[in-house]
């Protein structure tokens, strides 16, 4: 093994030499490096009234909580479907009749649940942008109460009673989400 003062290993209690200075083989060059690499991490905007707002605007709100909801419910349904498939097949299926089985399983069952969280998300994000519109401010008030209103609208058909137990549990739950977020903010560093 090579002795380490040659090649200057990293030796934190090695003592630079009298006259003897470090080479820096950046040192001539009019390189601003420093511009490359210490990049900003606040985000930019191309408005200034863009930067003033904290939150999402209604239709990125739409956009996301139909897309989040829908690609949760397709996946959650096609799993599902795939789970009812696999059980329903019988010994005698040839392997063609039992992919053709889990394809119509999953993809029946996918759009089906898909389609009904999709439409809770977004009836949930118009509610709360209208909360918030209506309000002017935003804070978990608005979170429950749209978690309410989707919630009593989407079982709304159903009756009043299914309507005012649906509206309930919509309410529960978000307020539960809004609650874990903030323990979660809290209590986990980040």
């Amino acid at each position: 093994m090579a002795d380490p003062r040659i090649y200057g290993g990293d030796d934190p209690d090695r003592r630079q030499e009298p006259g003897r200075r470090l080479y820096n083989p950046y040192q001539d060059l009019q390189i601003p490096y420093r511009n490359l690499y210490d990049l900003p991490t606040s985000p930019e905007f191309l408005f200034q009234e863009e930067s003033v707002a904290q939150r999402r605007s209604w239709g990125e709100n739409l956009t996301y909580y139909t897309g989040i909801g829908y690609l949760t419910g397709a996946v959650a349904g096609a799993s599902l479907g795939l789970h009812r498939a696999l059980r329903a097949a019988e010994p005698g299926d040839t392997p063609k009749i039992r992919v053709n089985r889990i394809l119509n399983s999953s993809g029946q069952d996918g759009r089906r649940i898909g389609n009904r969280l999709g439409v809770l998300g977004l009836l949930y994000a118009g509610m709360e942008s209208g909360m918030v519109a209506a309000r002017d401010t935003d804070d978990w008030i608005n979170s429950v109460t749209a978690g309410l209103g989707t919630g009593a609208l989407f079982k709304a058909a159903n009756g009043p009673r299914s309507a005012a137990v649906a509206g309930a549990i919509g309410g529960l739950m978000v307020g539960a989400a809004v609650a874990g977020k903030q323990a979660l903010k809290r209590y986990v560093p980040i």
